[in-house]
């Protein structure tokens, strides 16, 4: 595994995404690219033999750009990728930087006309006085072309950075969410958006909490939830009121007084807001922890699992080198039964939410070799250490998860690691134990 000092910062994974399917999985960089890679069908020698995932298609989707009104370079870095549910045979996607949002058609091509009357094969226009008969042109064969193309462009929105989209269950709207305002697209429209959520004080130095994360509910097109730095999540209902000022609900855990210290609050922002496919729960990734909530219990999380959790003693060096400030995220498996979520050394955590057990995975070149098994890892904090143990002391704060995906229904899961993408696949959920 390479380390970020020996690799091009502009490869670094910024997002992973599977589309509805699970068939395609599209990934963005700090570079502005995007890279599509296809499930292959399964073999007809081995029928049980899944496909692998290849790459599909590879496009730049952001260039760097200035703003000149207030002397800021724009980076090209693809913050969110987002799949539109597919309607016909072309696959549609958005993409954003900070500032600008992109709709990209991805479609295949096949065949190709010939035998135009008015052209010759080069497209060149015949001289009119030679066209003597008229024929029918009729589509070849030809090598398969992926071809994709920017379809809309919504720019000129935000002022603040862009760090969340989300496409409505109504296949006609998104959402795209800043630090402190959220704005609802229509699909169709690029010149206007209607903003539906402005935490902007008037008095900037009054600024108490930025917005972290936002989704739509997979199926109740008009709710929405978001996050904060403070640690709450507003669930809104654009029903009440065109302006989602006042949340129709507040979840929020009341802090313990004899955990309180410097870090507290830097701990508790939420990085990551996941609605279950059921629609019922929330998902929230903090610093240390990964929490359920259930949509009809304001005042707790029905379940709160430890990420790495030893590191709670070292906050102070995580503080002094900015780890304390990643943004991991979290995703569900197609069942909402479990949950998987990033943590430091190429490690990522799985808990299973029927039996509670939970298990440490590494994403890592040895892992990653065909047919091989993802071995659990345990860190140890002091005392006795076992064989494969790993000291807290030896973990590398440069390797670090922050961007997974799960296959929509099949046990198959997509790990962004600095540059490199691993796929694990078909064993996962045996290997919570």
């Amino acid at each position: 595994m390479s380390c970020v000092g020996s690799i091009s910062l502009s490869d670094i994974i910024s997002t992973v995404e599977f589309n509805q399917t699970g068939e395609l999985l599209a990934t963005g960089d700090k570079g502005g690219r995007v890279v599509i890679f296809q499930r292959e069908p399964e073999s007809k020698n081995e029928p049980n033999c899944q496909g692998e995932y290849n790459v599909y298609s590879t496009f730049q989707s952001h260039e760097p750009e200035f703003d000149y009104l207030k002397s800021l370079e724009i980076e090209e870095k693809i913050n969110k990728i987002r799949w539109l549910p597919q309607q016909n045979a072309a696959h549609f996607l958005l993409s954003t930087n900070d500032k600008t949002i992109k709709l990209w058609k991805v479609s295949e091509r096949d065949k190709r006309p010939e035998g135009y009357n008015l052209k010759d094969e080069e497209g060149r226009l015949k001289d009119l006085s030679t066209v003597t008969s008229l024929q029918v042109p009729v589509l070849k064969p030809m090598d398969l072309m992926v071809e994709v193309s920017p379809r809309r462009i919504f720019a000129n929105a935000h002022t603040y950075h862009v760090n969340s989209i989300s496409v409505n269950s109504d296949c006609e709207t998104y959402m795209s969410a800043d630090d402190l305002r959220i704005n609802l697209w229509h699909l169709a429209i690029t010149d206007r958006s209607f903003n539906i959520v402005d935490i902007k004080p008037a008095n900037m130095e009054d600024l108490t909490e930025v917005i972290t994360a936002a989704e739509f509910h997979p199926y109740h097109c008009n709710l929405f939830v978001y996050s904060s730095s403070k640690g709450t999540l507003r669930l809104c209902d654009m029903r009440a009121s065109a302006l989602c000022d006042k949340h129709s609900k507040l979840f929020e855990e009341p802090e313990d007084p004899s955990n309180r210290s410097f870090f507290s609050e830097i701990i508790s922002s939420i990085s990551d807001v996941k609605f279950s496919h059921s629609g019922r729960y929330l998902l929230t990734r903090d610093y240390l922890t990964v929490k359920v909530w259930d949509l009809n219990m304001e005042n707790k999380p029905i379940e709160t699992y430890q990420v790495h959790d030893y590191l709670r003693s070292k906050l102070c060096s995580l503080y002094e080198n900015d780890c304390i400030f990643d943004k991991f995220e979290c995703a569900w498996n197609g069942t909402d039964s479990v949950i998987m979520t990033g943590a430091y050394n190429n490690f990522f955590r799985m808990f299973d939410r029927n039996t509670k057990r939970d298990v440490t995975l590494e994403a890592s070149r040895e892992s990653s070799k065909p047919r091989a098994v993802l071995k659990p890892r345990r860190v140890c904090t002091g005392g006795k250490r076992r064989k494969d143990d790993i000291s807290v002391d030896s973990l590398d704060f440069t390797k670090k998860i922050l961007h997974t995906a799960w296959h929509p229904a099949e046990n198959i899961i997509a790990i962004a690691a600095t540059n490199n993408l691993y796929i694990f696949q078909d064993k996962v959920n045996s290997e919570v134990h």
